[in-house]
């Protein structure tokens, strides 16, 4: 089974950290989230805080209501593409090695396919907003993966405007080593860090 062209081997994991409210679980070397794209849904109801049925404790006070994000992952068995569904945001994220050769920012001869495949669902959520992010690990200087991951995004937004027209407004970004979603204490870790994220909002009724 496959979903957007991903085997479904990992399965679906529900992130029981987001659905109790709980602040996620950072990898090893800080956060995993780039600042502006936490989840900011906002509640649906407003809730009264004297509503009698609420049975507050006497002195007790309201917490201001929030939306619990639950997050689904679907993972490759090797982890080369990951797809992480949220209530508002669909995110993609390619290692390096399928679309790049080592060190390099020319796109090989696997990343169409795999780039196709995130515009296809990029028209089918009917985003207009795209975010298109470059990760390295830490080995060689902050400098040189700074501008690698840049230039990894520059090229999978290069596809990605021939596919999807001039309708699309983009974020584009080199991150280099922050923000990894693995330890970058073994090679394993430090691969799923060296990475290219895609994420886009989620279309109503999706």
């Amino acid at each position: 089974m496959r979903t957007m062209g991903i085997p479904l081997a990992t399965a679906l994991l529900l992130t029981s950290a987001t659905l109790f409210g709980a602040v996620p679980a950072m990898a090893e070397d800080g956060p995993s989230v780039p600042p502006g794209t936490e989840a900011t849904s906002e509640p649906p109801v407003k809730l009264d805080p004297n509503d009698p049925d609420l049975k507050m404790p006497e002195g007790g006070t309201l917490a201001p209501g929030r939306v619990l994000d639950i997050v689904q992952v679907v993972e490759d068995l090797g982890g080369e593409e990951r797809r992480e569904d949220s209530n508002a945001d669909i995110k993609f994220a390619l290692q390096a090695e399928v679309l790049f050769g080592k060190d390099s920012a020319k796109l090989g001869s696997a990343a169409s396919a795999r780039i196709a495949a995130i515009a296809d669902e990029i028209k089918k959520q009917n985003a207009t907003k795209v975010r298109v992010f470059g990760f390295t690990d830490n080995l060689g200087s902050s400098a040189h993966g700074d501008v690698l991951s840049k230039k990894r995004a520059d090229a999978v937004h290069g596809v990605l405007s021939k596919l999807l027209g001039p309708t699309i407004t983009y974020e584009i970004r080199g991150y280099g080593e922050q923000y990894p979603i693995a330890s970058n204490s073994n090679e394993e870790g430090r691969k799923k860090n060296r990475r290219v994220e895609v994420s886009f909002p989620r279309g109503e009724g999706s």
